[in-house]
């Protein structure tokens, strides 16, 4: 199972790129984060988000059942243990949509896994597609640009980067990685597992 994360300042169109690549590509599973933020628009408990209080979440920390966790604008959101082994039951590779924080702490766990960061081609047009949303407030539009601002200096700690300048491109270049990933892991194993069985007595 590969594990693939995905993260983008708010606004870069990371929700739909995600949703293109889930449509596109067969055998992956969209990990389902928890958050103890209210429910927005159409959003679904279980779909989008698994919905819980803050002190249900802290208690969740306490045990440890977190793979990463952080706060964003004075919401908790993480990644429960459950979903890998949910993906790992399905036969699925799992794709996560996680900001920065999450993103450091889940590769720490799993170094293996494969990130991808996705930006706006500039500060303006995030600023325009922020404000096309109509969700957010004024302070709170100024106060994502700052953040994108910190995020995106953490590219570098990311396998891949995907400018998303044109959707029809960015949806094809994410599909690309994924199903190039796969390729290479795979060969990988098919090359190792002989080399592996020669030593059979050593193990």
């Amino acid at each position: 199972m590969i594990v693939f994360i995905i993260s983008a300042p708010s606004g870069s169109g990371k929700s739909t790129l995600v949703a293109r690549l889930l449509d596109e590509v067969p055998s992956l599973r969209f990990s389902i984060s928890f958050t103890t933020r209210a429910p927005r628009g159409q959003e679904c408990p279980g779909e989008t988000y698994q919905y819980v209080t803050r002190q249900e979440f802290l208690s969740a920390v306490e045990r440890g059942e977190f793979l990463e966790w952080a706060e964003v604008f004075g919401n908790f959101y993480g990644t429960h243990r459950s979903e890998l082994d949910r993906a790992r039951q399905s036969g699925c590779d799992l794709v996560l949509d996680i900001d920065v924080q999450g993103a450091a702490q889940l590769k720490s766990r799993i170094p293996e896994a494969v990130s991808i960061f996705i930006l706006a081609p500039s500060r303006q047009i995030l600023e325009q597609r922020l404000r096309a949303r109509s969700e957010d407030a004024e302070e709170v539009i100024a106060r994502r640009l700052h953040d994108a601002a910190r995020e995106i200096r953490n590219y570098s700690a990311y396998d891949y980067v995907i400018v998303n300048n044109d959707l029809d491109k960015s949806a094809e270049t994410l599909a690309a990685i994924v199903r190039a990933e796969r390729v290479r892991r795979a060969r990988m194993e098919e090359q190792v597992r002989p080399i592996l069985e020669t030593f059979t007595e050593e193990f």
